[in-house]
């Protein structure tokens, strides 16, 4: 399902990634981790004047056209003020400000919320995440993205080929054999239904992707609660490690559409917040779309089951 190249140099080994089928590449530096450039979490946390909190929230945040916000548990969602796509929403997570550790029903509530707003949406639908200014948000208020529009991003599109080119080449599913493989590597983390494992060509560093059994946002009512238990597990891991900030992309197929896709969740770590405002994102990640990672993969699925033990 992929290609590995590996290169000695003077200062260690370089590894070069590729996706066979949809070409996506990324390099991978282990050595980069003696950098030690991930510094002691410092978060700014200064709530004045926050739209996202409950004494503005109901005042500043704007309306969908029947004049109604959408509220499940703690969550609030709305359209986007600034938007970017076709159908772009906005799910405030918590009432409060920050919070280091979310619950499940904290998780469940907010996809709850992105649900029930795209449904109706047209195309192809996405749930997005950006936890701390260091991981891209705007704001500190934990919230969520939604957005839907008539053409996939490119990461959708290509998968959507990918899906489409296999199932010709082969008469069978992408996504199945994807998850036959990596149930048995070292990247394998947990679960069966929706399985979780460190990702074998990352779009960032420790990428993890959940495979849903399913393609479009239409079925995914019944695998919420799941996916929140996996994507806190997938957190819990990241504090282990010692990172806070993350993004976290759920992508779904067209809603009537047969491309042989299934629905998948990618998380990234990201560098904590710092009072350098450090990033973990250069001209190869932004510019080359080619990411240079620093853990591998396989490793990233030992540590996991380790701590397990």
């Amino acid at each position: 399902m992929f290609s590995v190249t590996e290169v000695t140099t003077p200062r260690g080994i370089l590894q070069y990634r590729e996706e066979d089928l949809t070409g996506l590449r990324c390099r991978i530096s282990p050595d980069r981790l003696l950098r030690h450039i991930d510094q002691t979490l410092h978060i700014p946390v200064t709530p004045d004047g926050c739209p996202f909190c409950r004494d503005a929230i109901f005042e500043i945040t704007p309306t969908f056209s029947d004049g109604s916000r959408i509220l499940v548990g703690e969550s609030v969602t709305f359209p986007n003020l600034y938007p970017f796509g076709e159908d772009h929403i906005v799910t405030v997570i918590t009432k409060d400000h920050f919070v280091e550790t979310f619950s499940r029903q904290q998780i469940v509530d907010a996809l709850h919320g992105q649900t029930e707003a795209l449904k109706n949406a047209r195309g192809y639908p996405s749930i997005n995440w950006n936890f701390l200014p260091s991981a891209g948000a705007s704001l500190l208020h934990p919230h969520m993205q939604g957005m839907a529009g008539s053409r996939p991003s490119r990461i959708v599109e290509q998968y959507l080929t990918a899906s489409q080119t296999y199932r010709l080449n082969t008469k069978k599913n992408y996504w199945d054999a994807v998850r036959q493989e990596e149930r048995v590597s070292d990247r394998y983390l947990f679960g069966d239904e929706i399985l979780w494992s460190a990702h074998a060509v990352p779009v960032g560093e420790r990428e993890v992707r959940g495979i849903l059994p399913i393609a479009s946002i239409d079925e995914f009512d019944c695998y919420i609660d799941l996916l929140a238990r996996g994507i806190l597990e997938v957190l819990s891991l990241y504090r282990r490690l010692g990172t806070h900030a993350f993004n976290l992309s759920l992508f779904f197929d067209a809603a009537g559409e047969d491309h042989g896709f299934c629905a998948f969740c990618s998380l990234i770590s990201r560098i904590n917040p710092n009072p350098s405002s450090m990033s973990d994102s250069a001209f190869m990640e932004r510019m080359h779309l080619e990411p240079v990672i620093l853990t591998l993969p396989e490793d990233l699925g030992r540590y996991y089951r380790k701590e397990k033990e």
